[in-house]
């Protein structure tokens, strides 16, 4: 079983009470509009993190993540990018490829807006942690925790802090 903390748009922002559940996961999924490399650095010094960049996000940052960035996760296929979407109305970007070959958990940010959404038609379980960070016009900073075991994501939960 692995325990992933997963947010996004961070927009430059990170305190110690996010690294509080950081230390608690196994793995870090950031889903873009990273800001500045400080906040990934500092993930990584405590652990292993899966990113990519956003669409606010530097040169720097665009060298060090890629733009999607599809993995295995036990027995999970997933997808992470910053601008995908939702089911029925996916980004121009994704929209092919995600017919064609979809994964089993598609992630990303950009909206600010917490979403945890199946995609019944294309079998698979769509989610957006909202962002965590302090820039934007989010009244709620989320991000979500979850287990993946096998081929099983379970245990969802919505971490939720005040703007």
């Amino acid at each position: 079983m692995t325990k992933i903390l997963l947010l996004s748009d961070t927009h430059s922002y990170m305190d110690d009470t996010i690294l509080k559940y950081v230390k608690q996961a196994d793995e870090v999924w950031h889903a873009g509009d990273i800001g500045d490399l400080k906040v990934t650095d500092a993930i990584k010094k405590l652990k292993p993190l899966r990113a990519v960049y956003g669409n606010i996000d530097n040169t720097k940052i665009r060298t060090e993540f890629p733009e999607h960035n599809r993995f295995m996760c036990e027995g999970v296929d997933v997808w992470i990018t910053h601008i995908g979407g939702y089911p029925k109305a996916y980004n121009v970007r994704v929209r092919d490829e995600i017919r064609l070959n979809p994964p089993q958990l598609f992630i990303c940010g950009h909206s600010h807006i917490l979403k945890v959404m199946p995609d019944k038609k294309l079998n698979l379980l769509h989610m957006n942690p909202g962002a965590v960070g302090k820039h934007g016009f989010h009244k709620k900073r989320t991000m979500l925790r979850f287990t993946i075991d096998g081929k099983k994501i379970d245990n969802l939960e919505v971490v939720e802090f005040p703007s």
